[in-house]
């Protein structure tokens, strides 16, 4: 499962200047935006998107030779050494497992290949449903420090949606690192904020509305040296006899989640638990997520419901406006 992330950027109502430097390039799968406002320039930029290969590298299950890639290929059989990147993802994963009560569950990997909704789509019969279902099981994701195993022949693991996230927080420490203080990372609408504007006033940033077409804004935030991760039900689905189904896979029953919830956007510091949380939310559903939220300090949330309702929790219902 990966995040859906359609968080829209805007700089604000003055022109660029003259220190603004911005690329752009496809990374895994999307495109990849990085605009430097101050303390950087293209040299900085490239080194980012090189930080983005490497990680991306690391955990992309569909890259051949990656360490998820491996570490499924020898589910039931044996351990795998992996990097500190790849266990500290396979950590941060099995926290929000625990969290969300097994709604979170990077080992859902069968089922994202059986629905195949990245490829046109596919509708599984019960059987292949509930066979798909029965490998899927984060308590069979263990951890050893560096060493990671799959316990039953035939999981298999995604981190789509976290690893956008991680690889975020990777490219502002990289871009902090090389003097930058101004800057926005889109990764393919996951956005991380550095510092704020060079006058000092915050981004604007755009939610889109799940129910609308691309780049229909259904509220603004203001922000500045943040996180904001959406995810969603509306950009990647196929139709079935009349019906959409979307990407976003309830690990228990195997069928794309229906929690009267169309979109969520939370925001934090950490881009990783940012996306994270916008997918456990919304397979939680608006009352279980809002209470998860709330009880979780420096983070926010933004519900779409599937009627178009907008809810926010406590923090961000001061700050957003239409």
């Amino acid at each position: 499962m990966t995040a859906v992330l359609m968080v829209l950027v805007f700089s604000g109502c003055g022109k660029s200047t003259s220190a603004e430097v911005s690329k752009s390039a496809v990374k895994m799968d999307t495109v990849v935006t990085i605009t430097i406002y101050s303390g950087g320039g293209a040299e900085d930029i490239d080194a980012a998107f090189a930080e983005i290969d490497r990680i991306s590298a690391l955990v992309d299950v569909n890259t051949p030779g990656s360490e998820t890639e491996r570490l499924s290929q020898l589910a039931g059989k044996e351990w795998l050494e992996v990097s500190d990147e790849t266990a500290e993802l396979l950590a941060l994963a099995k926290k929000y497992y625990e969290l969300s009560g097994g709604l979170f569950d990077v080992t859902a990997q069968p089922l994202v290949k059986l629905w195949n909704i990245n490829d046109g789509g596919y509708y599984p019969s019960d059987e292949e449903r509930r066979a798909a279902v029965s490998l899927v099981g984060g308590d069979g994701l263990m951890l050893d420090g560096n060493r990671a195993f799959l316990a039953r022949e035939g999981m298999s693991v995604t981190l789509g949606a976290i690893a956008k996230g991680y690889i975020a927080d990777k490219v502002k420490e990289t871009l902090i690192e090389r003097g930058v203080t101004s800057a926005v990372v889109n990764l393919g609408g996951n956005v991380l904020i550095i510092g704020a504007k060079p006058d000092g006033s915050p981004f604007r940033v755009g939610i889109q509305n799940p129910l609308g077409q691309s780049g229909n804004v259904i509220r603004y935030i203001d922000a500045a040296d943040e996180a904001l991760v959406s995810s969603g039900v509306y950009e990647r689905y196929f139709m079935h006899e009349g019906k959409r189904y979307h990407h976003i896979l309830d690990p228990f029953t195997g069928m794309p989640a229906e929690t009267g919830v169309s979109g969520v956007t939370i925001i934090g510091k950490s881009s990783a638990d940012a996306d994270a949380l916008s997918t456990v939310c919304l397979l939680m559903g608006q009352e279980k997520g809002l209470e998860l939220i709330e009880s979780l300090p420096g983070v926010e949330a933004v519900f779409v419901s599937d009627d178009g309702t907008v809810t926010a929790s406590g923090g961000a219902k001061d700050r957003i406006y239409r």
